[in-house]
């Protein structure tokens, strides 16, 4: 690991701008009609938060040292980071604390670099109509989390979810590749994700066997054009996914919606907090209660119940539904689920590393719920008379607090997106606080990010190894932090040192929109392959011998393999109408030795790494002589490797 280089910055007070976000982000509320539920914070209120300075005064040390996240050329980044892309559907992996964009791995949306969506491998993979189409061609990526064991991520597998179409995907971490997608039934808006940690039974099993998801939007159940002007019966449901076969498990019926989710370190409890407990279809609706909640699951009584048979299930669809209503569960002793309630339109739930408490963020209320696990799992065993009774604190933040990251050392850092802050606070402190001690100072430090922060992520923060040395910020508007390029501005991720008392903003990022969640991790837990093992493909062709054209009637198999800096055959002849198969592979052996294949006016190309092997399938529709050239550098006579298709009328 490289030396880190110690700057000093100069912390600058900015009033001006404070007054400003403020008034602008009330009168936009107010004239949404949406200011109810945040006039607890005002400027009255702000100093009952146990804040060292008011909003706008300086927050940080005159100078402050701070670790420089620049690196030297040649030198490696100590952490990787993997981020969700937003509505180009893809996964993101960076280099951290650099902030480079390293890679990015297409899961639901057809990428022209490597041919996701277009060779046969990765349409399989994807879904296809009767005739061969992609069933969807966009997606909307939002959280991303990876797998554990003991505690700490173990580089097996990352998830990532698509809200449009209810999906998850998931990506090998060997290979950073997407290898499997699932369509999750009976459900809408698929948002919130997360892996649990261990099994909730069995303590021999300490990694990830399943992968929690929530789904935001009400439907009708089954949603097959009944009940569509009866909103009043439109229902969500939690979804558990198999982590290795990547098949539901069981879906839970709940009262309310799913916005994120969490786990347990034990991996008894999964959490999902609800902002529509409502069922509200008009955004009115979906703010009219004074408190939501955040919801429990009981993962083992779950799983009893399905093996016990007690579940329904919905439309064409065969996966176990069990009842986890308000209604169904009244007897704590049997009950499948904990309703704990939290301020209005809560927006993230997460675990503390110590493995002791779910935070819920207000988001229309100034506040963090703190939630005890312990006293949760009290509740189920009938200990615990009340489900608020496990709240330990409440206590303001600023103005609309989102997520919430921790850096090891009992500190937890939440996003203000109306304050435009990241405020740094320590759980203990608010704890005693809420319990009636109002000297305790719970508010560390505030930092002014650009602007509107949403998802925050620390290094190691979602383990129980948090190292308490750097911040990531995604801010949802950069306004005037980069050079103009027209009307769609990139995003800002701001990165901030915070392995001091004091957090120092380090770098800005622009990034395409629109990624949201992440996660941050020690290099180490990962070690990638640089060349694939070519017995993991059966279609692999393993030597220029065994390649050539196969015919079967009007089918035709074209066999070829790529060794720089040549194609093998070297040309290839077809008939006007075949269905052609071509596969590919890569023979050569040597790290960073793509190659690509394409075919003009076919409408094919993609790449294959070293020792891969992909095909693609088209129909030889236009007569004449067509050049197949790679694509990607490979060779000093790259411009010289084809291989010439020649289609006979």
């Amino acid at each position: 690991m490289q030396e880190t280089k110690m700057n000093t910055v100069e912390a600058m007070p900015d009033p001006s701008r404070r007054k400003f976000l403020n008034t602008a982000a009330f009168a936009g509320l107010a004239g949404a009609g949406l200011s109810v539920g945040l006039s607890a914070c005002n400027k009255e209120s702000a100093p009952a938060a146990g804040a060292p300075a008011a909003a706008g005064a300086p927050v940080a040390a005159a100078k402050a040292a701070y670790n420089d996240p620049h690196l030297k050329p040649g030198e490696l980044d100590t952490y990787y980071g993997l981020w969700s892309g937003g509505h180009t559907g893809d996964f993101r992996v960076l280099g951290l604390p650099s902030g480079r964009e390293l890679h990015r791995v297409p899961c639901f949306v057809p990428d022209a670099l490597v041919g996701w969506g277009h060779t046969n491998e990765s349409k399989k993979i994807m879904g296809t109509k009767a005739d061969g189409s992609l069933r969807y061609t966009v997606g909307d990526t939002h959280h991303t989390h990876a797998s554990y064991k003991d505690g700490n991520y173990d580089g097996r597998y990352a998830w990532i979810n698509d809200k449009i179409n209810s999906r998850i995907a998931r990506i090998r971490l060997d290979y950073f590749i997407c290898d499997k997608i699932t369509e999750l039934p009976n459900v809408q808006g698929f948002h919130g994700i997360f892996p649990d940690k261990r099994d909730p039974v069995d303590p021999a099993i300490n990694y990830t066997t399943r992968v929690f998801c929530g789904a935001e939007f009400h439907v009708p159940l089954p949603n097959d054009g009944r009940d569509v002007d009866s909103p009043e019966k439109y229902r969500t449901l939690f979804s558990c996914v198999d982590a290795e076969t990547m098949e539901v498990r069981w879906q839970a019926l709940i009262d309310g919606n799913c916005d994120l989710v969490a786990t347990s370190f034990d991996g008894k409890l999964a959490a999902t907090n609800q902002y529509n407990t409502e069922g509200g279809y008009h955004y009115e609706g979906m703010m009219s209660a004074e408190r939501d909640a955040c919801l429990f699951f009981n993962i083992a009584r779950i799983e009893q119940a399905v093996k016990d048979g007690k579940y329904t299930t919905y439309g064409t669809s065969r996966v176990p539904v069990v009842d986890a209503t308000k209604a169904a569960n009244t007897d704590p002793k049997t009950a499948l689920v904990c309703s704990v309630s939290v301020p209005k339109n809560p927006h993230g739930v997460n675990a503390s590393p110590d493995g002791k408490y779910f935070i819920c963020a207000g988001k229309l209320s100034p506040t963090a719920t703190v939630i005890e696990l312990s006293k949760v799992l009290d509740w189920f065993d009938g200990k615990v008379d009340d489900e608020d009774k496990t709240i330990v604190a409440e206590v303001e933040l600023g103005l609309g607090p989102l997520h919430t990251a921790f850096d090891g050392r009992g500190n937890a850092y939440t996003t203000l997106f109306l304050d435009s802050q990241i405020v740094k606070w320590n759980v203990d402190a608010a704890i005693k606080f809420h319990s009636g001690d109002k000297s305790a100072q719970y508010v560390v430090d505030r930092l002014d990010v650009h602007y509107q922060p949403g998802h925050i992520n620390a290094s190691q923060s979602e383990t129980m190894f948090a190292d308490g040395k750097w911040l990531c910020v995604g801010c949802k508007f950069s306004k005037d932090r980069f050079l103009p390029v027209g009307p769609l501005h990139a995003e800002t991720e701001q990165f901030v040192d915070i392995s001091g008392e004091k957090m120092v903003l380090v770098a800005d990022h622009p990034v395409r929109p629109e990624p949201h969640d992440f996660i941050i991790f020690k290099r180490e837990l990962l070690q990638p392959k640089q060349v694939y093992d070519i017995n993991e493909f059966p279609l692999a062709v393993k030597d220029p011998k065994e390649a050539g054209v196969f015919r079967d009637g009007n089918k035709v198999t074209v066999k070829i393999t790529s060794l720089a800096p040549a194609f093998e055959p070297r040309e290839f002849k077809l008939q006007l109408g075949d269905e052609v198969t071509i596969i590919l592979t890569n023979l050569d052996k040597i790290e960073d030795l793509t190659h690509g294949f394409a075919i003009p006016k076919y409408n094919v190309n993609f790449i294959v790494n070293p020792q891969e092997t992909a095909s693609v399938t088209f129909i030889a529709d236009k007569p004449g002589v067509f050049w197949c050239y790679c694509t990607h550098f490979c060779h000093a006579l790259h411009l010289e490797m084809r291989s010439r298709m020649i289609v006979e009328a």
